[in-house]
Protein backbone atom coordinates (compact mmCIF):
# COMPACT_ATOMS: atom_id res chain seq x y z
CA UNK A 1 0.00 0.00 0.00
CA UNK A 2 1.19 3.50 -0.80
CA UNK A 3 2.13 5.57 2.22
CA UNK A 4 0.81 9.00 3.12
CA UNK A 5 4.12 10.50 2.07
CA UNK A 6 3.91 8.84 -1.32
CA UNK A 7 0.43 10.24 -1.85
CA UNK A 8 1.57 13.78 -1.21
CA UNK A 9 4.49 13.74 -3.62
CA UNK A 10 5.27 12.62 -7.14
CA UNK A 11 2.87 11.84 -9.95
CA UNK A 12 0.07 10.64 -7.72
CA UNK A 13 -0.14 13.97 -5.91
CA UNK A 14 0.12 15.89 -9.18
CA UNK A 15 -2.69 13.92 -10.78
CA UNK A 16 -4.98 14.32 -7.79
CA UNK A 17 -4.28 18.06 -7.73
CA UNK A 18 -5.05 18.26 -11.46
CA UNK A 19 -8.24 16.30 -10.95
CA UNK A 20 -9.25 18.69 -8.18
CA UNK A 21 -8.77 21.65 -10.50
CA UNK A 22 -10.89 19.91 -13.14
CA UNK A 23 -13.65 19.43 -10.57
CA UNK A 24 -13.44 23.12 -9.73
CA UNK A 25 -13.85 24.03 -13.40
CA UNK A 26 -16.91 21.79 -13.49
CA UNK A 27 -18.49 23.88 -10.74
CA UNK A 28 -17.68 21.86 -7.60
CA UNK A 29 -16.36 23.65 -4.52
CA UNK A 30 -12.91 22.11 -4.23
CA UNK A 31 -10.23 24.09 -2.42
CA UNK A 32 -6.61 23.26 -1.62
CA UNK A 33 -7.56 21.78 1.75
CA UNK A 34 -9.87 19.28 0.10
CA UNK A 35 -7.25 18.38 -2.48
CA UNK A 36 -4.77 17.70 0.32
CA UNK A 37 -7.38 15.55 2.06
CA UNK A 38 -7.96 13.64 -1.19
CA UNK A 39 -4.23 12.98 -1.44
CA UNK A 40 -4.26 11.67 2.11
CA UNK A 41 -7.27 9.47 1.36
CA UNK A 42 -5.49 8.03 -1.68
CA UNK A 43 -2.53 7.16 0.50
CA UNK A 44 -4.76 5.37 2.99
CA UNK A 45 -6.80 3.25 0.57
CA UNK A 46 -4.05 2.63 -1.96
CA UNK A 47 -4.42 2.47 -5.71
CA UNK A 48 -4.76 -1.25 -6.22
CA UNK A 49 -8.52 -0.95 -6.76
CA UNK A 50 -9.81 1.94 -8.80
CA UNK A 51 -13.30 1.69 -7.28
CA UNK A 52 -11.90 2.05 -3.76
CA UNK A 53 -9.87 5.09 -4.73
CA UNK A 54 -12.86 6.68 -6.46
CA UNK A 55 -15.05 6.11 -3.39
CA UNK A 56 -12.44 7.59 -1.05
CA UNK A 57 -11.93 10.68 -3.19
CA UNK A 58 -15.67 11.12 -3.68
CA UNK A 59 -16.13 11.08 0.10
CA UNK A 60 -13.83 14.07 0.58
CA UNK A 61 -14.37 16.04 -2.64
CA UNK A 62 -18.17 15.88 -2.98
CA UNK A 63 -20.37 17.77 -0.54
CA UNK A 64 -23.70 17.82 -2.38
CA UNK A 65 -25.74 14.89 -3.62
CA UNK A 66 -26.29 16.54 -7.00
CA UNK A 67 -22.50 16.70 -7.54
CA UNK A 68 -22.00 12.93 -7.45
CA UNK A 69 -22.91 12.36 -11.09
CA UNK A 70 -20.47 15.04 -12.26
CA UNK A 71 -17.70 13.63 -10.03
CA UNK A 72 -18.12 10.05 -11.24
CA UNK A 73 -18.28 10.99 -14.90
CA UNK A 74 -15.27 13.27 -14.61
CA UNK A 75 -13.28 10.68 -12.62
CA UNK A 76 -13.92 8.02 -15.27
CA UNK A 77 -12.95 10.37 -18.11
CA UNK A 78 -9.95 11.91 -16.36
CA UNK A 79 -8.23 8.66 -15.46
CA UNK A 80 -9.19 6.57 -18.50
CA UNK A 81 -6.88 8.04 -21.12
CA UNK A 82 -3.35 9.46 -20.74
CA UNK A 83 -4.25 12.05 -23.39
CA UNK A 84 -6.78 13.52 -20.99
CA UNK A 85 -4.46 13.57 -18.01
CA UNK A 86 -1.22 12.04 -16.77
CA UNK A 87 -1.46 8.40 -15.76
CA UNK A 88 -2.34 8.02 -12.09
CA UNK A 89 -0.66 4.64 -11.89
CA UNK A 90 -0.35 2.03 -14.60
CA UNK A 91 -2.51 -0.47 -12.71
CA UNK A 92 -5.33 2.06 -12.50
CA UNK A 93 -5.75 2.38 -16.26
CA UNK A 94 -7.82 -0.34 -17.94
CA UNK A 95 -7.35 -0.81 -21.65
CA UNK A 96 -9.43 1.75 -23.48
CA UNK A 97 -9.02 0.29 -26.93
CA UNK A 98 -12.30 -0.36 -28.66
CA UNK A 99 -14.25 1.40 -25.92
CA UNK A 100 -16.34 4.31 -27.11
CA UNK A 101 -16.55 7.22 -24.69
CA UNK A 102 -20.09 7.90 -23.48
CA UNK A 103 -21.61 11.30 -24.10
CA UNK A 104 -20.36 13.72 -21.47
CA UNK A 105 -22.29 16.40 -19.62
CA UNK A 106 -21.41 19.92 -20.86
CA UNK A 107 -19.89 20.67 -17.44
CA UNK A 108 -17.59 17.63 -17.71
CA UNK A 109 -16.57 18.35 -21.31
CA UNK A 110 -15.76 21.94 -20.39
CA UNK A 111 -13.75 20.86 -17.34
CA UNK A 112 -11.62 18.52 -19.48
CA UNK A 113 -10.97 21.12 -22.19
CA UNK A 114 -7.39 22.48 -22.41
CA UNK A 115 -6.95 25.51 -20.23
CA UNK A 116 -5.29 28.64 -21.60
CA UNK A 117 -2.00 29.49 -19.89
CA UNK A 118 -0.88 33.06 -19.31
CA UNK A 119 2.71 34.16 -19.62
CA UNK A 120 4.67 35.67 -16.78
CA UNK A 121 4.01 39.17 -18.03
CA UNK A 122 0.31 38.66 -18.64
CA UNK A 123 -2.44 39.26 -16.12
CA UNK A 124 -5.17 36.67 -16.07
CA UNK A 125 -8.38 38.57 -16.85
CA UNK A 126 -11.45 38.31 -14.75
CA UNK A 127 -13.36 35.20 -15.77
CA UNK A 128 -16.69 36.86 -16.34
CA UNK A 129 -15.29 39.92 -18.11
CA UNK A 130 -13.14 37.77 -20.42
CA UNK A 131 -16.05 35.50 -21.28
CA UNK A 132 -18.36 38.41 -21.89
CA UNK A 133 -15.87 40.18 -24.14
CA UNK A 134 -15.64 37.13 -26.37
CA UNK A 135 -19.40 36.84 -26.75
CA UNK A 136 -20.95 37.70 -30.09
CA UNK A 137 -24.44 39.10 -30.48
CA UNK A 138 -25.68 35.67 -31.52
CA UNK A 139 -24.06 34.11 -28.43
CA UNK A 140 -25.83 36.58 -26.18
CA UNK A 141 -29.13 36.00 -27.94
CA UNK A 142 -28.70 32.26 -27.50
CA UNK A 143 -27.94 32.61 -23.78
CA UNK A 144 -30.94 34.88 -23.34
CA UNK A 145 -33.19 32.05 -24.49
CA UNK A 146 -31.16 29.14 -23.08
CA UNK A 147 -32.69 26.96 -20.39
CA UNK A 148 -30.73 27.35 -17.15
CA UNK A 149 -30.58 23.58 -16.79
CA UNK A 150 -28.63 23.14 -20.04
CA UNK A 151 -25.86 25.68 -19.43
CA UNK A 152 -22.20 24.79 -19.04
CA UNK A 153 -20.41 25.93 -15.88
CA UNK A 154 -18.98 29.06 -17.55
CA UNK A 155 -22.30 29.91 -19.17
CA UNK A 156 -24.09 29.39 -15.87
CA UNK A 157 -21.78 31.82 -14.05
CA UNK A 158 -22.24 34.40 -16.80
CA UNK A 159 -26.01 34.02 -16.91
CA UNK A 160 -26.19 34.28 -13.12
CA UNK A 161 -24.36 37.60 -13.34
CA UNK A 162 -26.71 38.82 -16.05
CA UNK A 163 -29.73 37.75 -14.01
CA UNK A 164 -28.58 39.95 -11.15
CA UNK A 165 -28.98 43.00 -13.40
CA UNK A 166 -32.64 42.32 -14.26
CA UNK A 167 -35.07 44.65 -12.50
CA UNK A 168 -38.20 43.45 -10.75
CA UNK A 169 -40.30 46.51 -9.84
CA UNK A 170 -43.02 45.04 -7.66
CA UNK A 171 -46.28 47.06 -7.84
CA UNK A 172 -46.87 49.51 -5.01
CA UNK A 173 -49.85 50.34 -2.83
CA UNK A 174 -50.91 53.54 -1.07
CA UNK A 175 -50.48 53.59 2.67
CA UNK A 176 -52.68 55.42 5.14
CA UNK A 177 -49.72 57.45 6.29
CA UNK A 178 -49.10 60.73 4.48
CA UNK A 179 -45.88 62.41 3.42
CA UNK A 180 -45.14 65.99 2.37
CA UNK A 181 -44.93 66.78 -1.32
CA UNK A 182 -46.68 66.04 -4.54
CA UNK A 183 -50.05 67.38 -5.66
CA UNK A 184 -52.24 65.64 -3.15
CA UNK A 185 -55.68 66.93 -2.25
CA UNK A 186 -54.83 67.35 1.43
CA UNK A 187 -53.02 70.49 2.60
CA UNK A 188 -49.98 70.28 4.83
CA UNK A 189 -50.95 73.16 7.14
CA UNK A 190 -47.83 73.09 9.29
CA UNK A 191 -45.51 73.56 6.32
CA UNK A 192 -47.86 76.07 4.69
CA UNK A 193 -47.95 78.30 7.80
CA UNK A 194 -44.21 77.93 8.30
CA UNK A 195 -43.59 79.09 4.73
CA UNK A 196 -45.98 82.01 5.24
CA UNK A 197 -43.67 83.24 8.00
CA UNK A 198 -41.15 84.08 5.29
CA UNK A 199 -43.68 86.05 3.21
CA UNK A 200 -45.10 88.42 5.79
CA UNK A 201 -47.87 86.05 6.82
CA UNK A 202 -49.40 85.74 3.37
CA UNK A 203 -50.31 82.24 2.12
CA UNK A 204 -48.61 82.51 -1.23
CA UNK A 205 -47.73 78.82 -1.47
CA UNK A 206 -49.96 75.95 -0.38
CA UNK A 207 -47.95 72.95 0.77
CA UNK A 208 -49.68 69.61 0.18
CA UNK A 209 -49.44 66.03 1.34
CA UNK A 210 -49.88 62.72 -0.43
CA UNK A 211 -50.12 59.12 0.67
CA UNK A 212 -46.93 57.14 1.00
CA UNK A 213 -46.45 54.42 -1.59
CA UNK A 214 -44.68 51.17 -0.78
CA UNK A 215 -44.01 47.96 -2.69
CA UNK A 216 -46.30 45.07 -1.85
CA UNK A 217 -44.92 42.76 0.85
CA UNK A 218 -43.17 39.84 -0.82
CA UNK A 219 -43.18 36.24 0.38
CA UNK A 220 -40.98 33.91 -1.69
CA UNK A 221 -40.98 30.11 -1.38
CA UNK A 222 -38.16 28.42 -3.33
CA UNK A 223 -38.09 24.69 -4.05
CA UNK A 224 -34.57 23.30 -3.42
CA UNK A 225 -35.28 19.67 -4.31
CA UNK A 226 -33.03 17.69 -6.65
CA UNK A 227 -35.01 18.51 -9.79
CA UNK A 228 -34.68 22.25 -9.04
CA UNK A 229 -30.95 22.39 -8.29
CA UNK A 230 -29.92 24.38 -11.39
CA UNK A 231 -32.78 26.86 -11.01
CA UNK A 232 -32.81 27.48 -7.26
CA UNK A 233 -29.38 29.13 -6.94
CA UNK A 234 -29.81 31.35 -9.99
CA UNK A 235 -33.30 32.47 -9.04
CA UNK A 236 -32.20 33.22 -5.47
CA UNK A 237 -29.41 35.40 -6.86
CA UNK A 238 -31.86 37.15 -9.20
CA UNK A 239 -34.40 37.83 -6.44
CA UNK A 240 -31.78 39.04 -3.97
CA UNK A 241 -30.44 41.63 -6.40
CA UNK A 242 -33.84 42.62 -7.82
CA UNK A 243 -35.57 43.13 -4.46
CA UNK A 244 -32.68 44.65 -2.52
CA UNK A 245 -34.60 47.89 -1.92
CA UNK A 246 -37.69 46.08 -0.62
CA UNK A 247 -38.52 46.89 2.98
CA UNK A 248 -40.67 43.80 3.43
CA UNK A 249 -39.43 40.63 1.76
CA UNK A 250 -39.33 37.22 3.35
CA UNK A 251 -37.74 34.24 1.65
CA UNK A 252 -38.00 30.56 2.55
CA UNK A 253 -36.53 27.45 0.97
CA UNK A 254 -38.46 24.22 1.05
CA UNK A 255 -37.49 20.65 0.30
CA UNK A 256 -38.46 18.10 2.90
CA UNK A 257 -38.96 20.97 5.39
CA UNK A 258 -39.03 24.76 5.58
CA UNK A 259 -35.85 26.86 5.96
CA UNK A 260 -35.94 30.61 6.64
CA UNK A 261 -33.55 32.40 4.28
CA UNK A 262 -34.64 35.91 5.28
CA UNK A 263 -31.54 36.50 7.47
CA UNK A 264 -29.34 35.53 4.52
CA UNK A 265 -31.28 37.91 2.25
CA UNK A 266 -30.49 40.80 4.61
CA UNK A 267 -26.83 40.56 3.57
CA UNK A 268 -25.96 43.25 1.04
CA UNK A 269 -23.68 41.09 -1.12
CA UNK A 270 -25.39 38.47 -3.31
CA UNK A 271 -22.46 36.04 -3.12
CA UNK A 272 -22.48 36.30 0.67
CA UNK A 273 -26.23 35.65 0.62
CA UNK A 274 -25.75 32.51 -1.48
CA UNK A 275 -23.07 31.22 0.87
CA UNK A 276 -25.26 31.86 3.91
CA UNK A 277 -28.26 30.23 2.23
CA UNK A 278 -26.17 27.20 1.28
CA UNK A 279 -25.06 26.82 4.88
CA UNK A 280 -28.63 27.15 6.17
CA UNK A 281 -30.26 24.63 3.81
CA UNK A 282 -29.72 21.06 4.98
CA UNK A 283 -32.21 19.32 2.68
CA UNK A 284 -30.89 20.57 -0.66
CA UNK A 285 -31.46 18.17 -3.60
CA UNK A 286 -33.77 15.97 -1.55
CA UNK A 287 -37.51 15.49 -1.92
CA UNK A 288 -40.31 18.06 -2.06
CA UNK A 289 -42.97 18.41 0.62
CA UNK A 290 -44.62 21.76 -0.02
CA UNK A 291 -47.72 20.90 1.99
CA UNK A 292 -45.75 20.18 5.15
CA UNK A 293 -43.62 23.29 4.60
CA UNK A 294 -46.72 25.48 4.24
CA UNK A 295 -48.11 23.97 7.43
CA UNK A 296 -44.93 25.07 9.23
CA UNK A 297 -45.29 28.53 7.70
CA UNK A 298 -48.89 28.78 8.89
CA UNK A 299 -48.09 27.59 12.41
CA UNK A 300 -44.97 29.70 13.01
CA UNK A 301 -45.05 32.73 10.72
CA UNK A 302 -48.60 33.35 9.47
CA UNK A 303 -49.45 36.42 11.53
CA UNK A 304 -46.19 38.18 10.68
CA UNK A 305 -45.88 37.30 6.99
CA UNK A 306 -49.23 36.74 5.36
CA UNK A 307 -51.72 39.58 4.86
CA UNK A 308 -54.19 40.81 2.30
CA UNK A 309 -51.48 42.77 0.46
CA UNK A 310 -48.86 40.01 0.43
CA UNK A 311 -47.62 38.83 -2.96
CA UNK A 312 -46.59 35.16 -2.74
CA UNK A 313 -44.17 33.66 -5.26
CA UNK A 314 -43.86 29.86 -5.25
CA UNK A 315 -40.85 28.76 -7.31
CA UNK A 316 -41.20 25.05 -7.97
CA UNK A 317 -41.69 22.40 -10.64
CA UNK A 318 -44.64 21.07 -8.64
CA UNK A 319 -43.23 17.55 -8.27
CA UNK A 320 -44.43 17.26 -4.68
CA UNK A 321 -44.06 13.98 -2.79
CA UNK A 322 -46.53 14.76 -0.02
CA UNK A 323 -50.24 14.03 0.17
CA UNK A 324 -52.30 16.13 -2.29
CA UNK A 325 -55.02 16.63 0.34
CA UNK A 326 -52.53 18.24 2.74
CA UNK A 327 -51.14 20.48 0.01
CA UNK A 328 -54.63 21.53 -1.09
CA UNK A 329 -55.64 22.43 2.45
CA UNK A 330 -52.55 24.59 3.04
CA UNK A 331 -52.78 26.31 -0.35
CA UNK A 332 -56.44 27.06 0.27
CA UNK A 333 -55.47 28.76 3.52
CA UNK A 334 -52.69 30.75 1.86
CA UNK A 335 -54.60 31.93 -1.22
CA UNK A 336 -57.49 33.22 0.90
CA UNK A 337 -55.14 35.41 2.93
CA UNK A 338 -52.74 36.87 0.37
CA UNK A 339 -53.12 39.36 -2.49
CA UNK A 340 -51.91 36.95 -5.18
CA UNK A 341 -50.18 33.57 -5.29
CA UNK A 342 -48.07 33.16 -8.42
CA UNK A 343 -46.49 29.86 -9.40
CA UNK A 344 -43.13 30.31 -11.14
CA UNK A 345 -42.61 26.98 -12.90
CA UNK A 346 -39.40 26.03 -14.79
CA UNK A 347 -41.19 23.11 -16.47
CA UNK A 348 -42.96 25.59 -18.73
CA UNK A 349 -39.82 25.32 -20.85
CA UNK A 350 -41.43 22.24 -22.38
CA UNK A 351 -43.87 22.99 -25.18
CA UNK A 352 -47.29 21.57 -24.40
CA UNK A 353 -46.52 21.17 -20.69
CA UNK A 354 -49.55 20.38 -18.55
CA UNK A 355 -49.49 20.11 -14.72
CA UNK A 356 -50.64 16.49 -14.56
CA UNK A 357 -48.57 15.32 -11.57
CA UNK A 358 -50.61 15.22 -8.37
CA UNK A 359 -48.85 18.07 -6.60
CA UNK A 360 -48.61 20.16 -9.76
CA UNK A 361 -52.34 19.78 -10.42
CA UNK A 362 -53.16 20.99 -6.90
CA UNK A 363 -50.78 23.94 -7.16
CA UNK A 364 -52.16 24.90 -10.57
CA UNK A 365 -55.71 24.81 -9.24
CA UNK A 366 -54.93 27.22 -6.38
CA UNK A 367 -52.41 29.58 -7.99
CA UNK A 368 -53.71 32.80 -9.51
CA UNK A 369 -51.27 32.37 -12.41
CA UNK A 370 -48.43 30.13 -13.61
CA UNK A 371 -45.39 31.86 -15.12
CA UNK A 372 -42.19 30.60 -16.76
CA UNK A 373 -38.77 31.36 -15.22
CA UNK A 374 -36.40 29.00 -17.03
CA UNK A 375 -34.32 31.56 -18.93
CA UNK A 376 -33.26 35.22 -18.92
CA UNK A 377 -36.01 36.28 -21.30
CA UNK A 378 -38.68 34.94 -18.96
CA UNK A 379 -37.11 36.70 -15.99
CA UNK A 380 -37.26 39.96 -17.94
CA UNK A 381 -40.94 39.32 -18.69
CA UNK A 382 -41.71 38.67 -15.03
CA UNK A 383 -41.99 42.32 -13.97
CA UNK A 384 -44.46 43.09 -16.76
CA UNK A 385 -46.49 40.01 -15.89
CA UNK A 386 -46.64 41.01 -12.23
CA UNK A 387 -48.00 44.45 -13.06
CA UNK A 388 -50.68 43.03 -15.37
CA UNK A 389 -51.80 40.35 -12.93
CA UNK A 390 -52.01 42.70 -9.96
CA UNK A 391 -54.02 45.28 -11.89
CA UNK A 392 -56.79 42.76 -12.48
Amino acid sequence: MATLGDARSGKLADNIAGFGRALRRAGLRVDSARIALAQEAAGLVGVGRKDDLAAAMEAVLVSREQERGVFRELFAAYFRDPAVAHKLLAQMLPSAQGVKDPAKRPRVSEALAPQKRFGAGERKPDKEVDFDAAMTASDMARLKHADFNGLTASEYHLVEGLARDIALPVPKFEQRRMRPGGRGAQLHWARTIRHAGHTGGELLVLRRMQRRREALPLLVLVDVSGSMERYARLLLAFLHAATRAHRRRDVFAFGTHLTDLTPAFRLADTDAMLAAASAAIDDFAGGTRLGASLATLREKHARRLVGRRTLVLVISDGLDTGEPEDLSRELDWLTHRCRRLLWLNPLLRFEGYAPLARGAAVLHRHAHAMLAVHNLEKLQDLARSLAELLDN
